[in-house]
């Protein structure tokens, strides 16, 4: 163990392990499997990365990281070549002369870690060079995809049981930030992990502040949003993401934010291959780039500096949510997830999973955990305790929610519910077929529309017995009603909202209901006071004097990033930068201090960043 803490010291600049990640590192560097759970920006890289440094000093072989995605590997092994560790990657972003060079030095043991994708890692050719060579440990990184039950399953990941059969000595380590007990279950049988120690960390993301908001005009929400939480005192826009359902809205909105004078890209899987790439590229190496996005992309960026994530659709699980959203402040610093819901989405979703191609089970497990996330989105009570309560952890109100930070208000809305409850059934009783929400509600209001008088609905009991409420405050009780399982979309796939056994009660007077009360979403406005975006700028409280040392050290880490064409965030994280320009260490002494400053950064930019920081 006291050489794991050296090289923690030594490689990546840090004075001790956090969390569960001491037990961890000692449980695999010992020879040991292992089953790791821990939220994004907890650190889970260093639990495989320090264990394959002790192993391969040990003679023991090289570290094989399997990973999903071709930035994922570009991005780590980026950063472990900056620290002083020789790690490469093998995948089809080579080509086939790199690839066999990569290979011949692996198997001379000139490697300490090796990345690979699955999909390369199970050929014939692969697993024979891994035969014949030395191998520390296996981490099969991102272990969710595993799991035919999670939400990004990929079948190669379900042969990787492979490795235990072939190298039943070699210890492995599965770790990913996702996965609810039937995820887990399936993760250890998969993989043939029975025998190994499961490490459950926090999911809590405490820098993470979340915030769900009722979808009035989605894209002036969220620019409001970003130029009011996100918008730098010298005009420029945090890093972002903003995940919309289709490729098409990926676009639109990207555009639109472009016109509004924001730095906008669009990504997305029907996009050319190479522009895409480039999107992406753009994206790691620069700031202030907001990346509209189907979740096709993010899984493997390992962008530290990503100030916010934004839903402008419902995602299809609290686990989608919880990985999506995970990907703002991976660096620790404060950083918020913000989402637009509305009743749409609510059906959309349903209707995407009544048309999807899969069988009865499978619908009946992505309905189930469609409504674990309506409820999330529903609660009047903490966000927070509300989604770690999803992965079994107990937690206390984080007054850093919405729910939090201004508590929503609540009603007994039994009398309403039981207005549309009736009003679904008589609806149908008298048309033989259900309708959709907007029909119900213009009954409710008492609008005769001509499709209301053309069914002869307006002659119904319930025709304008609701007149007293708006068409949003209707839409939120029908939402909510949706959530708490009183009404379904109907399986045939329009839309068309039907009553649940659970409604029977309610309608017969036995069962109370309890619902959020209707609040007209409120523009988020700049000029209101401070600005509201200093709660995620890495340099608020600073002095003048420090502000500008913080510049100077980001012009600096930006011209040496260049230099080595790599991100900025390879050569230091913002928190690294902040420290520095708060600090201002005079001596190569006082400079050894700071976190994120290991001894290959410290040999080659000791004396530059002593010189940037003295300029004052």
């Amino acid at each position: 163990m006291s050489r794991c803490l050296a090289l923690l010291k030594e490689v990546f600049g840090y004075p001790a392990f956090r969390g569960p990640q001491a037990d961890i590192v000692e449980h695999v560097a010992a020879g040991h499997d292992s089953l790791v759970l821990m939220p994004t920006g907890g650190g889970k890289s260093l639990c495989y990365q320090i264990p394959a440094l002790v192993r391969h000093e040990a003679g023991l072989g090289a570290g094989i990281v399997v990973s999903p995605l071709i930035a994922l590997m570009q991005d780590q092994v980026a950063a472990l070549t900056e620290a002083g560790v020789r790690a490469a990657y093998v995948n089809s972003a080579l080509t086939a002369a790199e690839a066999a060079a990569t290979e011949r030095a692996f198997a001379r043991g000139e490697l300490q870690l090796l990345y690979v994708a699955p999909e390369r890692l199970l050929t014939a050719r692969f697993l024979e060079l891994l035969a014949r060579s030395r191998i520390g440990l296996f981490a099969i990184d991102e272990a969710h995809c595993v799991s035919q039950w999670g939400h990004d399953f990929r079948p190669e990941y379900m042969q990787l049981s492979a490795l235990h059969e072939r190298f039943p000595q070699v210890p492995r380590i599965a770790l990913t930030a996702t996965a609810d007990a039937l995820t887990r279950e399936e993760i250890i049988e998969r993989l043939a992990l029975n025998n190994a120690r499961v490490f459950i960390s926090s999911f809590d993301r405490p820098n993470i502040r979340y915030r769900i908001v009722e979808k009035d005009n989605a894209r002036t929400q969220l620019l409001d949003f970003i130029r009011a939480e996100h918008t730098n005192v010298d005009g420029t826009t945090d890093s972002g993401i903003v995940y919309c359902l289709s490729r098409r809205k990926v676009e639109e909105t990207a555009d639109w934010l472009v016109q509004q004078g924001l730095r906008a890209l669009p990504y997305h899987a029907g996009m050319d291959a190479q522009l895409r790439q480039r999107h992406q590229q753009v994206f790691q190496h620069e700031e202030g780039v907001v990346m509209c996005a189907t979740i096709a992309f993010g899984m493997g960026i390992d962008k530290p500096d990503v100030r916010f994530v934004a839903h402008l659709d419902l995602p299809k699980s609290i686990e989608g949510y919880y990985q999506e959203t995970g990907r703002a402040g991976r660096d620790g610093l404060a950083s918020n997830a913000w989402m637009t819901y509305g009743l749409g989405d609510v059906v959309q979703q349903r209707k995407m999973i009544d048309e999807s191609e899969a069988d009865e089970l499978h619908k009946r497990v992505q309905t189930a955990k469609l409504d674990a996330l309506l409820g999330l989105c529903e609660t009047a009570g903490c966000r927070r305790v509300h989604l770690l309560g999803y992965f079994g952890e107990t937690g206390q109100p984080c007054g850093n929610c919405d729910t939090c930070l201004e508590p929503p208000a609540t009603w007994d809305g039994t009398r309403e519910a039981q207005m549309a409850l009736s009003c679904v059934y008589r609806v149908q009783r008298a048309s033989g077929f259900g309708f959709g929400a907007g029909h119900l509600i213009d009954i409710l209001r008492g609008n005769a529309t001509e499709r209301v008088k053309q069914r002869k609905h307006d002659a119904l009991s319930t025709f304008g017995i609701g007149a007293a409420l708006s068409e949003a405050q209707w839409r939120a009780i029908f939402r909510q009603l949706i959530a708490l399982g009183l009404l379904a979309v109907d399986h045939g796939g329009h839309g068309v909202l039907v009553l649940t056994q659970a409604s029977k009660p309610v309608l017969k007077g036995e069962r109370n209901i309890t619902l959020r009360r209707y609040a007209k979403p409120k523009r988020v406005r700049e000029a209101d006071g401070a600005r509201r975006g200093e709660r995620t700028d890495p340099t608020a409280g600073m002095s003048p004097r420090q502000r500008a040392r913080w510049d100077r050290l980001r012009a600096w880490r930006s011209e040496t990033a260049k230099a080595d064409g790599v991100p900025a965030y390879v050569i230091f994280h913002d928190a690294t930068l902040a420290e520095l320009a708060r600090s201002a260490p005079v001596s190569l002494d006082e400079l050894r201090g700071v976190p994120g400053l290991g001894a290959r950064k410290f040999e080659r930019f000791g004396d530059e960043l002593l010189d940037v920081i003295s300029d004052d």
